[in-house]
C-alpha cells in the first residue's frame, strides 16, 4: 500500500533557493565534464583471465614497445600459439613434401641454408654471400613470423596493439597432406579448424571478430579454397570465422578483398641497408648481353601450351638475343643459381603464368635487375598493389605487357616488341626495377628489431604499414556493428 504524503502547506517552500540552484548547476557541470572525458577514452580491454594474458606475453622480450617514430600507425601483437600450429610442423620438415626434405629450406628461421659454398658463390660479390640463402618459395609463413618477432613495431601488450598477427603455418599444415595418397578433406582441414577454434576463444579476436587480425599464407590462395571434399587443397579460407581476417598470400584471389598479395620469398635476405645498396650497384653495373631470357618448364600436356610458344620464340631469336632455361623435373628449384645467372645476363625476362597466375620467377627476375615481361594482368598488376606501382600507366615504369593472343596469332614477336623499345627507355625501366628491390625482399631477422635500417623498408615493413592502414580504415566498420 502506497504511503500518502500531503502537499506542503506553503507552496513557496517547494521552490529551490538560489544556493541550491547554484549547487545543482555546479554538480551538473562536473558531471558534464566527466562524461565528456569518458567519451574520448579508448574502449576498455576485453575481459580475460590474467593467466591467459601472462601466457601470451611470457615469451616476449621486454625490449619491445619502444617509442619508434616509424610506428606512428600503431603496434602489432604476435600471438603465442600452441606449438602444434607452427613449431611442431617445423619439426616434421622431412615429411612435409613427398619429393624432397624441406629441412634445409626451413633452416635459419625459414631462410634456408646459406649460399656460401653453393653454386651461387660464383655469382655473388664476396661481401654479400652472408645475405643469400637457398630459400623455398613456400617458406613465407616461417620467414614473416620470425621477422615480426623482432620487428620494431611489435608490442608485448595486446591492449596497446592496433593489429594482431596469427603465426599459423597453414601452408605447411595443409601442404603435408596434398600429395598423400590416403589423405581426406578432413585431414587437410583438421589443423585449420583447430586453429580457428583456439582463435575464436581469444578476447582480442572476439572484440573485433577478426577485423584487426592478419595471417601470412605460404601457399597460393587456391590451395585453401577447396570446393568439394574430393577436390584439391584445404578449405581454410571458406571456413566460418575466417572471413574478416586479412590474409597476406603469395597469390591472392582478385575477387576477395581480404586477400592481399605479397612477394614470393627469393634467396636474397639482406642484413642491413648497406647490403641492399651494394646489391643494387652490383646488378645495375652488370653486363647484360642478352635482350631477354626465359626460365620455365613446358607443359606438353596442355593444348596450346604458352610456355612452349615462348621457348620457341627464344630459340628463334638465337642465343645471342635470348637465353632459355628448361626447369623441368625441379631443376630450377634445386639449383636457383641457374635462374639468377640467366636473369642477371638479360635486360628483360619473360614471365608467363605458371601452374597458377603468379610465379616466384617474377621476383627472382626483378631482384636480378631485369625488367619483367608479362602476358596476364593477374600475374602482377592485380596481385601486389602494396608493392608494385599500378594504375595510371605506372606499370610501364617497371614492366612490359604483351598481348598473348597477338603473340599466338603471329601478329608480333617478343623479340620485335622488346627490340623496338628505345635504349634510354630500357635504362629508365631497369633503374626503376633496381630502385624497387628493397620492398620486394625479406630482410634477415635481427635481435635489434631495426630491420634494414637507414630509412629503408623491406617487404615486412611494407606489410606492417599496409596492415595498420587497413585496420584504421576498417575500425569504424567493425565498431559500428
Amino acid at each position: 500500500m502506497a504511503t500518502y504524503r500531503p502537499e506542503h502547506p506553503n507552496p513557496a517552500a517547494r521552490r529551490p533557493r538560489p544556493v541550491v540552484l547554484l549547487m545543482l548547476a555546479f554538480f551538473a557541470l562536473q558531471l558534464l565534464i566527466f562524461l565528456s572525458f569518458r567519451a574520448v577514452r579508448p574502449p576498455p580491454a576485453p575481459a580475460s583471465s590474467s593467466a591467459a594474458a601472462a601466457a601470451d606475453t611470457a615469451s616476449v622480450p621486454a625490449r619491445r614497445d619502444g617509442n619508434d617514430s616509424s610506428c606512428g600507425g600503431g603496434l602489432v601483437y604476435v600471438y603465442d600459439l600452441p606449438a602444434a600450429f607452427n613449431e611442431d610442423l617445423l619439426r616434421m620438415c622431412d615429411k612435409l613434401a613427398p619429393m624432397y626434405s624441406l629441412c634445409p629450406y626451413l633452416a635459419n628461421d625459414g631462410l634456408g641454408l646459406p649460399a656460401g659454398g653453393t653454386n651461387l658463390s660464383s655469382l655473388l660479390p664476396r661481401e654479400l654471400l652472408g645475405s643469400w640463402y637457398a630459400s623455398d618459395q613456400f617458406a613465407l609463413e616461417h620467414i614473416v613470423h620470425r621477422r615480426l618477432l623482432s620487428h620494431r613495431c611489435r608490442t608485448a601488450d595486446p591492449a596497446r596493439s592496433a593489429a594482431f598477427f596469427v603465426p599459423f603455418y597453414a601452408g605447411l599444415a595443409v601442404g603435408r597432406h596434398l600429395w598423400a595418397a590416403n589423405a581426406t578433406g578432413a585431414d587437410r582441414d583438421r589443423d585449420c579448424a583447430a586453429l580457428l577454434s583456439w582463435l575464436h576463444a581469444q578476447p582480442w579476436y572476439r572484440r573485433s571478430r577478426g577485423w584487426d587480425h592478419f595471417i601470412a599464407l605460404g601457399r597460393i590462395t587456391w590451395d585453401f579454397r577447396r570446393t568439394s571434399d574430393d577436390a584439391w587443397g584445404g578449405s581454410f579460407l571458406t571456413m566460418p570465422g575466417v572471413a574478416n581476417i586479412t590474409r597476406l598470400v603469395i597469390e591472392r584471389d582478385p575477387w576477395d578483398d581480404m586477400d592481399v598479395g605479397v612477394p614470393y620469398p627469393t634467396g636474397f635476405h639482406p642484413r642491413a641497408a648497406a647490403d641492399v645498396r651494394a646489391w643494387q650497384r652490383h646488378v645495375a653495373r652488370r653486363p647484360r648481353p642478352m635482350l631477354f631470357a626465359f626460365a620455365g618448364a613446358p607443359r606438353s600436356a596442355i593444348r596450346g601450351d604458352f610456355r612452349a610458344l615462348l621457348l620457341g620464340e627464344c630459340q628463334a631469336a638465337g642465343p645471342a638475343a635470348c637465353g632459355a632455361l628448361d626447369c623441368a623435373e625441379g631443376r630450377c628449384i634445386r639449383n636457383n643459381a641457374l635462374v639468377m645467372e640467366l636473369f642477371m645476363g638479360a635486360r628483360f625476362c619473360l614471365q608467363p603464368r605458371g601452374d597458377s597466375f603468379t610465379r616466384r620467377s617474377l621476383f627472382d627476375c626483378m631482384v636480378a635487375g631485369a625488367v619483367p615481361v608479362l602476358f596476364w594482368r593477374r600475374s602482377a598488376y592485380r596481385q601486389y598493389g602494396w608493392y608494385l606501382p599500378v594504375g595510371d600507366g605506372r606499370e610501364a615504369e617497371w614492366s612490359v605487357f604483351i598481348d598473348r593472343e597477338k603473340l599466338r596469332a603471329g601478329n608480333l614477336t617478343v623479340r620485335g616488341v622488346l627490340a623496338a623499345i628505345p635504349e634510354p627507355r630500357v635504362r629508365l625501366m631497369r633503374e626503376r626495377v633496381v630502385e624497387m628491390i628493397p620492398r620486394l625482399v625479406y630482410a634477415a631477422a635481427d635481435d635489434g628489431g631495426k630491420g634494414l635500417g637507414g630509412g629503408m623498408d623491406d617487404a615486412v615493413d611494407v606489410m606492417v604499414d599496409g596492415m595498420l592502414r587497413r585496420v584504421a580504415e576498417q575500425r569504424p566498420r567493425w565498431r559500428a556493428t
